[in-house]
């Protein structure tokens, strides 16, 4: 398998590295950003004859230091190159500013994704793209495959009333894309395609996993460590729109799950009798270091996926969300605070793309029922694939 930064240093990618060495270009880029050998994409890059002008950062920052939505400040890599953060207190530090981009011929991306809308990588892309478009700067996306494969789609659009930086376009939750593919569909939506060109993934089948690339896995932010959790991600990171653990301050974030007023066993057993397939709940006690809990001896379960062509993570903790607070809905609340630079929607809200899951979980409905329902993809789904997949086809290289 070759990335697209692979392509570029192996094989030129049809002259793309000459052009790059000339020309003045910045890098958006992040720890993941590595070649086979993990050498980052900037020094490969440089090491080939690139010269960075500037070098952005997204969430988490350059160098992946930050846990989630702490805001980044810029700073100066070691060789003194300029870095700009994408992910500061307000929603403008969110794309490049138009001084950043001046005088520049090219903008480069390299992010690694993880196959879920809430990740936030995929927009900062899609911001980038659009403001270096907007400044007369052409875009070059050095593409990377979905660690969760590109056969499976499940949940719904999110309905325009709530977008966010969780989901900034309509896409499903777990959308079975590239980054690549997404920044092309909505380069061509917006009316910019022509300033973008994508250097395709090779050598691998799109139904592929992370564990068939034949490489390690890099953590892409500091609670992505592993495939197990990027396979459970577009369910799990639903617990941060509740006051259930998201396992952030265990060795197994996303994966582990509960609080303190939770009876794991029971979780376990209930979960187990949906039948929803592919995962064993395995009832556990924990103490998050830090995040939710912090210190408190938490009950939960810890999801073990047992036949990835079978689960479905985003309807599994639906349901895991919709019997813990049916436990116990006096203890149990969804998150109300400011989330993702929006103070007046519940984050749930936001996650899930609608009002729907809280309200119906609000209201007592079967766990199974809900989670059926907003897992469930129709024709809008499938039509942005479609146009993702024939918006790539016109760019890619």
């Amino acid at each position: 398998m070759q990335t697209g930064l692979d392509r570029v240093l192996r094989d030129d990618a049809g002259g793309l590295l000459a052009e790059l060495r000339t020309g003045r270009v910045a890098l958006l880029a992040h720890p993941a950003s590595v070649t086979p050998s993990m050498a980052h994409a900037s020094d490969a890059l440089a090491a080939a004859g690139v010269r960075w002008r500037v070098l952005f950062g997204p969430e988490h920052g350059y160098g992946g230091e930050a846990q989630d939505m702490i805001g980044v400040g810029d700073e100066s890599a070691s060789d003194g190159t300029r870095v700009v953060s994408l992910y500061g207190d307000r929603v403008e530090d969110l794309s490049p500013q138009r001084a950043d981009l001046e005088g520049l011929d090219a903008l480069v991306i390299d992010l690694q994704d993880v196959g879920a809308r809430y990740y936030t990588y995929v927009w900062t892309a899609v911001l980038a793209a659009r403001a270096a478009s907007a400044a007369g700067v052409r875009v070059i996306v050095l593409d990377r495959p979905n660690p969760l494969g590109c056969d499976v789609v499940e949940g719904r659009l999110v309905e325009p009333a709530f977008r966010s930086f969780v989901g900034l376009e309509p896409l499903p939750v777990r959308h079975g894309l590239t980054l690549g593919e997404i920044v092309a569909w909505r380069a061509a939506a917006e009316g910019y395609l022509d300033a973008v060109r994508v250097v395709a993934v090779r050598g691998l089948e799109r139904g592929a996993h992370a564990p068939e690339w034949g490489r390690a896995f890099v953590m892409p932010s500091p609670n992505m460590p592993t495939y197990d959790t990027a396979l459970v991600y577009p369910g799990g990171c639903l617990l941060e729109g509740t006051n259930l653990s998201d396992g952030r301050g265990t060795t197994r974030p996303f994966e582990i799950t509960g609080a303190p007023w939770v009876d794991g066993p029971r979780l376990a057993r209930e979960l187990a009798a949906l039948e929803l397939g592919g995962f064993v709940a395995r009832p556990l006690s924990f103490q998050p270091t830090f995040h939710k809990h912090g210190r408190e001896r938490c009950g939960g379960v810890q999801i073990h996926v047992t036949d990835r062509a079978r689960f479905r993570p985003y309807a599994t903790y639906i349901a895991l969300v919709a019997l813990a607070r049916s436990h116990a809905p006096a203890d149990f609340r969804f998150r109300t605070e400011r989330y993702e630079f929006v103070d007046d929607i519940p984050a749930f809200d936001l996650l899930t793309g609608s009002a729907e899951a809280r309200t119906r979980i609000e209201a007592g409905d079967a766990p199974r029922d809900v989670a059926e329902a907003l897992s469930r993809v129709g024709e809008p789904e499938i039509a942005v694939r479609a146009a993702a997949l024939e918006a790539f086809a016109r760019v890619a290289m």
